[in-house]
């Protein structure tokens, strides 16, 4: 089949640079399904093992990565440890569209054009395997092309379920190619000094994404988020970088949860069940200097059914104008991290769906052996005795079981912030409490300073407070940052019956948490329902960033001690310990907001600015954006008339 001519009697417009690329390519394999691509994964189904390599200039060959057919699916592992997770700084711009992030001219000297023209003639030298995606969630989103050279079908593999291949022959009458992604892995290494680069140049009509490496995280998956987020830049909408769940009470009562923040932020956690300990406890925390550790016991956990994993469509066509925001997935598959599962046991439901999955999975960082079954509980190393700290699984969503299709209304939006341990002696941000409350004002705030955060599992490099940027999605976005914070308080202004809470990971001042912050939120919060909390059981909390603390917490009959709700009660922090945290969490908003007091910024987002950098009360981030009345996620105290 002449598939060129094929979508041209379909009505699809086929750019001229893509068109003479593939005319001109030896050899051109098209592919409709993921079943065609797990075949060419190991460049044929006879294979069990296959190493994907190039032949560099003045080098030699080149073994990118080794890929084997196992019986759960595909697994790969890149030779380099460093390709095994995404490299923060990928991104250039080539085009002059408006930007904050670099411009390729500007960094590498020259313009991209002369570059553009290296990759397709390289492409055109190659064999080549192409198929169409749908980025989004059809009808909301983008369609384009994918265009690899037929030895790295692992990779093709990967963005075929990330983005949902379609079939040619069952395209959407409605279909437009809108972007393109080039994938040139020899270029890593011949321009990019071995670096991960990904370069984006947005035509008019048409997003080019020029992929120069093979891990899927900084191009397949978040190079194509950058396409949805140019989108929704030009339409007003938002692709917000969160999981979301519908937690059920014991009582058949359901509350949906939003929960955000940057990478390593927790936001696949939100979707799991809280772990128990053998004897079916749950353990809040242990003391990293007592070893003390405190436990509570839990008989019935709430049901869950997963929504989002990562990416969620704030579409204006699924807002239903309740004061609450309606969103959808917008992935066909979720990238799901499995550092956390260290033996067999550890997350039944994973490990159930990877080693028996009703279709052929991906894996990658997982030590296989061909035609053996891939455990996700066996990271690859990255030195010995070092394992790799960023094992991954790609589950296409429909066969993850409760999984739900249709947008779904939030009733609470939770930001995850990893934090590490704090100390009188060694003063730290980890002075979050379980969790705290946030006025919208100062909930729009977090989101823009959004922390990497301590010990990141999921990119390379960094230090111990970072900013991932707006929404915690600016590494992937291509535009400029103060129309997404305007796009982001807009739509916090236009959601006044969400409830905001902001929760920790890893350490709530000297006690090592991991994600059961959250978890216990979530389980609390949807006991609760619609239920508003007592006046006294809140007050501003001692830092005015953190918004409202608890004062006291009771779930299923347990009280939660104070030291995991008020940092300052520890003894080994204290309240001179938690204000030096407070203090090093001040200066960090104070460098991160600056930048955002651009002429373009919504007026009411310059004075919640300028009221943080000034040092305001919680109360003065209500004033600023007040809880509506009838909205109000606390109880007001009736005065005397």
């Amino acid at each position: 089949m002449d598939f060129l001519k094929e979508l041209e009697m379909k009505g699809v417009k086929v750019p001229q640079q893509v068109s003479a690329l593939l005319k001109e390519a030896p050899k051109v394999t098209w592919f409709n399904t993921t079943d065609e691509l797990i075949d060419a994964s190991t460049n044929g189904a006879r294979n069990d093992s296959f190493e994907v390599k190039y032949k560099l200039p003045g080098k030699g060959e080149y073994v990118e990565a080794i890929v084997h057919k196992v019986s759960n699916g595909i697994s790969a592992n890149y030779t380099e440890p460093y390709m095994r997770r995404r490299d923060p700084d990928t991104m250039a711009i080539a085009d002059d569209k408006p930007t904050d992030k670099p411009r390729f001219k500007d960094v590498y000297g020259y313009d991209f054009s002369k570059l553009r023209q290296e990759t397709f003639d390289w492409l055109k030298s190659q064999n080549l395997g192409v198929f169409l995606y749908y980025a989004g969630n059809y009808p909301v989103g983008v369609g384009g092309i994918a265009i690899v050279p037929d030895n790295a079908g692992f990779f093709a593999l990967g963005l075929a379920f990330l983005q949902k291949i379609l079939d040619i022959n069952d395209l959407p009458d409605d279909f437009t190619l809108d972007s393109a992604i080039y994938v040139a892995p020899p270029f890593r290494h011949t321009h990019f000094n071995g670096k991960q680069k990904v370069i984006h140049n947005r035509l008019d009509g048409f997003h080019e994404v020029y992929s120069y490496n093979l891990y899927p995280g900084p191009s397949a998956k978040k190079g194509l988020y950058a396409v949805l987020l140019d989108k929704g830049e030009h339409e007003g909408w938002v692709t917000t970088h969160c999981s979301t769940v519908q937690a059920v009470n014991p009582y058949d009562n359901s509350t949906n949860f939003m929960h955000e923040g940057a990478s390593g932020g927790g936001k696949s956690e939100m979707l799991q069940m809280i772990p128990r300990e053998a004897n079916g406890q749950v353990l809040i925390g242990e003391n990293i200097h007592t070893g003390e550790r405190r436990l509570i016991n839990i008989p019935l956990f709430c049901t869950y059914k997963p929504v989002t994993d990562d990416m969620a469509l704030c579409h204006p066509s699924y807002q239903k104008g309740n004061g609450k925001l309606t969103v959808a997935d917008a992935e066909n598959a979720w990238f799901i991290r499995v550092d956390g599962v260290h033996a067999y046991g550890d997350d039944p439901f994973l490990e159930k769906i990877t080693m028996n999955p009703p279709v052929p999975v991906l894996f990658l960082n997982i030590d296989t052996r061909p035609n053996g079954t891939a455990m996700i509980w066996n990271h690859i190393e990255d030195a010995p005795g070092k394992k790799c700290p960023n094992p991954r699984v790609i589950l296409p969503r429909n066969i993850i079981p409760e999984v739900m299709a249709r947008p779904v209304t939030i009733d609470v939006r939770s930001f995850g912030v990893r934090t590490p341990p704090s100390s009188l002696q060694e003063p730290s941000y980890g002075i979050l409490g379980m969790f705290h409350i946030l006025p919208p004002a100062l909930a729009w705030l977090w989101r823009l300073v959004s922390p990497r955060g301590y010990a990141n599992p999921s990119i390379s490099g960094g230090g111990n407070m970072e900013s991932e940027g707006v929404g915690s999605y600016w590494p992937f976005a291509t535009g400029k940052k103060v129309t997404h914070a305007n796009l982001l308080l807009e739509q916090i202004i236009n959601s006044p019956r969400v409830r905001y809470t902001l929760t920790p990971n890893q350490h709530i001042g000297v006690w090592k948490v991991g994600f059961k912050p959250q978890l216990i939120m979530r389980e609390y919060l949807t006991r609760r329902g619609n239920s508003k909390l007592r006046p006294d059981q809140y007050q501003p909390a001692r830092c005015p960033l953190l918004g409202y603390e608890l004062n006291f917490l009771t779930l299923e009959g347990n009280k939660i001690p104070s030291r995991f709700l008020k940092v300052y009660k520890q003894s080994e922090v204290g309240e001179e310990g938690y204000d030096k945290g407070g203090e090093l969490l001040y200066q960090f908003f104070k460098k991160e907001l600056q930048q955002y007091l651009q002429p373009e910024l919504l007026p009411l987002g310059r004075q919640i600015i300028e009221a943080c950098l000034n040092g305001a009360s919680v109360d003065e981030y209500n004033n600023l954006l007040p809880m509506e009345y009838k909205y109000a996620f606390f109880k007001k105290e009736k005065k005397d008339e």
